[in-house]
């Protein structure tokens, strides 16, 4: 039985299978990296550092969202608050949970508590 194939042809061929293989692993870290990234947690939680209550000088300046969807739940006091440039809530007034089922779902069980005490969260 005879080669089918010469010296040259085979490097050829192997070449183009190893560079296809490297471009595909490339390709696929790039594309599903950040995916494993964000799957790979490990259940423990991490403190976020809590914004600060005034922001500073280099915090900048409060931009409203003008988007329809939320300007058509907002209050009246709400968006005067915004047109004033102040933040609303701003961390003062009553605390009301947010109780959406999606927020629920990705919820601490220790911020879970907070809310039910009529705390405001101070764990994510």
């Amino acid at each position: 039985m005879k080669n089918s194939l010469t010296p040259v042809q085979r490097i050829v061929t192997v070449a183009g299978i190893a560079g296809s293989m490297i471009a595909g692993g490339v390709i696929g870290a790039t594309v599903f990296g950040p995916l494993v990234a964000t799957a790979a947690n490990t259940g423990t939680n991490t403190q976020l550092a809590a914004a600060s209550p005034s922001p500073s000088a280099s915090a900048g300046t409060f931009k409203s969202n003008e988007d329809p969807a939320h300007e058509a739940n907002e209050s009246a006091a709400v968006e005067a608050q915004e047109n004033a440039g102040q933040r609303p809530g701003g961390g003062s007034g009553k605390f009301t949970p947010n109780e959406d089922p999606t927020h629920e779902a990705g919820e601490s069980a220790a911020r879970e508590a907070q809310e039910n005490a009529g705390q405001r969260p101070t764990v994510p």
